[in-house]
């Protein structure tokens, strides 16, 4: 909104020019969104507890410890992720950018699912929620809506897979596109909810996609590093640097009062407003295998529930002691502040190979 307001003052005062660099307004919109979370959310967590007399449902059949250490935590913190991301966004990227709109919009839809199953069994004492079927039609909708507007937007760019470490490799999916587009962004949504099981768990590996997607976000919007990097160059996606920026400071607020011991949970309403938010930022850069690199504790965690599922289906064994994978960890005797950081790390690396694959081609 600054950028639409201020950019054709700028021949008159020079100074507004600064509003015209991707660089500065994703600075601008990640600190926007910091101090908002800092602001918004002892509030909003204030109000969660008034409304939340119980706090979010603990697994009976999870570790023990849960039910007594995280009892009566409130959920549905995620709304306060929510309002971070899309108030900054709309106050520092060029709102009329088709991309941005994209993106929020899928996001938003996302997050009011994800609001609806949290609101079902946290306020209405409905333990099952919103039925699975339900949720994935609407989830899938969403997604077909997303694919069909970039075909439209342009058919000959979207509808393309690349592939990380290959150069001009490029593979035309035709309606597999669509499909396509429903595993990135419905997977990814629903990936991230099956992490949020620990303190700060899924929050920072978040973060850490988003800020890898700020750097690809820019290179892919911008004609001569795409060029030099011999990657796609999509015209207008350089602006997702600023809703990528705005994530990050989000992100970054959010573990401020969800990390161990964690005031407040994010709930689905925030876990599947990030996953999609990442999966549609990937489908708009073309960068879809390189989210599933950089989103890899994402990928394992789902992997675990489908290896754990399976295999008891199968053969009546479960491979591990519980699923996701974090549950099998904690049964194993591995203290929750321990299990949280080595996901760091990892995530750090894996977003550091994911980063080098824009290079390594």
């Amino acid at each position: 909104m600054l950028y639409n307001f201020l950019v054709p003052l700028s021949d008159h005062l020079s100074f507004l020019n600064l509003f015209k660099y991707i660089t500065v307004r994703s600075i601008g919109a990640t600190l926007t969104a910091l101090i908002l979370s800092f602001i918004i959310g002892p509030i909003i967590i204030k109000a969660l507890q008034r409304l939340q007399t119980s706090g979010q449902p603990i697994r009976n059949d999870g570790p023990k410890r849960h039910i007594i250490e995280k009892a009566g935590t409130p959920t549905m913190g995620g709304t306060m992720i929510l309002l971070a991301i899309t108030l900054p966004t709309l106050l520092w990227a060029d709102i009329t950018n088709p991309f941005i709109q994209l993106v929020v919009a899928t996001t938003l839809a996302f997050g009011a699912i994800g609001f609806w199953d949290d609101y079902l069994k946290i306020v209405k004492n409905n333990t099952k929620g919103v039925p699975g079927r339900v949720r994935f039609l609407l989830q899938t909708i969403v997604a077909l809506v997303l694919a069909y507007t970039l075909r439209e937007i342009n058919g000959d760019v979207f509808g393309q897979l690349s592939l990380p470490f290959l150069k001009d490799f490029s593979w035309d999916m035709g309606m597999l596109y669509f499909p396509f587009a429903i595993i990135v962004i419905v997977g990814s949504g629903n990936a991230v909810n099956l992490t949020d099981g620990l303190d700060g768990l899924a929050i920072a590996p978040a973060m850490l996609a988003g800020a890898s997607f700020l750097i690809i976000s820019y290179v892919t919007g911008h004609i001569n590093f795409a060029g030099y990097l011999g990657i796609p160059y999509i015209a207008g996606a350089g602006e997702l640097a600023v809703f990528c920026g705005a994530m990050v400071g989000a992100a970054l607020g959010f573990l401020w009062f969800n990390t161990y011991p964690a005031q407040v949970f994010m709930g689905d309403v925030g876990s599947l407003a990030l996953g999609a938010a990442l999966g549609s930022i990937a489908m708009v850069t073309r960068h879809e295998m390189v989210l599933a690199i950089i989103g890899g504790v994402f990928v394992l965690e789902t992997a675990s529930v489908i290896i754990q599922v399976a295999s008891f289906k199968l053969i009546g064994k479960r491979v591990f002691r519980m699923a996701p994978l974090h549950h099998h960890f904690e049964l194993k005797g591995w203290a929750e502040p321990k299990i949280i950081v080595r996901f760091w790390i990892i995530s750090i690396i894996l977003a550091l190979v994911g980063l080098a694959t824009l290079k390594i081609r």
